[in-house]
């Protein structure tokens, strides 16, 4: 199956730039789309895939950096790179540390331009591949019951199963068997393999678990969908005491 073509969306007020970018875009192989107007380009989104946006900052209307913060707020992430005549210090900062890939003066060198635009593709690519396996991740996580979510994250919080038993008030037997049900349903082999899956899923727990208190794990929203609230137990000086919830 061939990969899908990445699509350069171009957005300025300028049609003489907009027909510039795109011939110099399509003769390197690129698919293009040119919007007059950030509201323009708001109103006909186009479908979500590979792809980047260079967009200027000064348009009337919405301007650039608006236009930055709606895509933000939104399910479309796709790269910017600003591409326009104020060369302006503070709106520069602005858009980089609100993620933009680059910040490019008019008129804009050939080079520069098709460099940022490679890097931004990239970085593309590299998102919606992490999106992916992280996805995969959820689906399987969402197998998961009520209680055998509660063992995951005691599990990779460090708990040992007889220590997770005392805490859910069970058999250690019963915690061996949810434990081996989240290795099957999260289709991993090892409690390495578990740990590497809960990091995907940005689960922590404490570093160091022979500190005097360890810091409760925090759970994503994944792991406390039908979680009942509960207490969670921390070391203290080798035993285990009551502390903070787990689920706050």
């Amino acid at each position: 199956m061939s990969q899908e073509l990445p699509t350069v969306i171009v957005v300025d007020d300028e049609e003489c730039l907009c027909r510039a970018m795109d011939r110099l875009l399509r003769s390197v192989g690129y698919r293009v789309q040119t919007f007059a107007s950030p509201e323009a380009f708001v109103n006909c989104l186009p479908p979500d895939g590979p792809g980047c946006v260079l967009l200027d900052v000064a348009m009337p209307g919405l301007d650039g950096l608006e236009l930055q913060q709606k895509l933000i707020a939104s399910a479309r992430i796709w790269p910017i790179i600003f591409v326009t005549g104020q060369a302006d210090i503070s709106i520069s900062v602005r858009a980089m540390k609100a993620g933009a890939i680059d910040f490019l003066t008019k008129p804009a060198e050939d080079t520069a331009l098709l460099s940022a635009i490679a890097e931004a593709l990239t970085q593309d690519a590299d998102a919606r591949a992490e999106r992916s396996v992280r996805q995969a991740i959820e689906a399987r996580v969402a197998r998961l019951t009520a209680r055998e979510r509660e063992v995951f994250s005691l599990v990779v919080a460090g708990l040992l199963n007889k220590q997770i038993a005392a805490e859910l008030g069970t058999a250690e037997k019963t915690i061996k068997v949810h434990r081996s049900r989240v290795m099957e349903k999260l289709e991993v082999g090892s409690l390495a393999d578990l740990v590497h899956l809960a990091h995907r899923l940005d689960i922590r727990w404490p570093e160091e678990r022979g500190t005097m208190v360890a810091t409760p794990p925090r759970l994503p929203e994944l792991l406390r969908s039908g979680v009942p609230g509960r207490r969670q137990t921390t070391p203290v000086s080798g035993r285990f005491v009551r502390g903070e919830s787990l689920l706050v």
